[in-house]
């Protein structure tokens, strides 16, 4: 199976920790009015927002797992169930986040799992989304097309060292090879 789509991407968005933790205030502060009482963190990398979002809001952080991926390497079409939604989101307001909305169909999954598990209302949240996710997380601090390099992700340590993410270096490839 090919890694996502990388072709499509529009040059370089570069997150650092700052910028992140920027992205992350104003996730927050657009959650805020909804009053959310649970945060539902979609692991790995939503992790980071959703439990940004979760201190500062002073809410639960339930982490779940829906994925492509397996050992960092992207195996299914389509998100699969590693880690459920726990039921104790029944009747609450609850924030599903992730890092960014690609597809939008993690959130969309997630989101759906909680309604049937009964809270009270789900708002979908994304640090980043791009402009084709469908359905669009209806809060977002940054929507862009380009390719959006996380702090988390640009470096990896293998082989008893740090180097360049190798899905980020073939992604830089396609950007390098549009302006050629």
């Amino acid at each position: 199976m090919q890694p996502y789509d990388y072709a499509k991407r529009k040059g370089v968005e570069e997150i650092t920790w700052e910028r992140f933790a920027g992205l992350s205030a104003q996730l927050v502060e657009k959650l805020a009015p909804h009053q959310v009482q649970a945060v539902i963190g979609i692991a790995r990398a939503g992790l980071f927002p959703a439990a940004r979002a979760a201190c500062a809001l002073r809410s639960e952080l339930h982490p779940v797992r829906v994925t492509r991926r397996v050992h960092d390497r992207v195996t299914y079409p389509h998100p699969v169930w590693k880690i459920d939604v726990p039921a104790d989101v029944a009747g609450q307001v609850v924030a599903v986040i992730d890092e960014i909305a690609d597809t939008g169909e993690t959130l969309q999954q997630v989101a759906e799992r909680a309604r049937q598990l009964g809270a009270s209302r789900v708002i979908t949240a994304s640090l980043v989304s791009h402009t084709w996710a469908h359905p669009m997380p209806e809060i977002t601090a940054l929507v862009t097309d380009a390719l959006v390099i996380f702090p988390w992700d640009a470096r990896i340590y293998q082989d008893g060292r740090w180097q360049t993410h190798p899905e980020l270096l073939e992604a830089l490839r396609h950007q390098d090879s549009k302006t050629e």
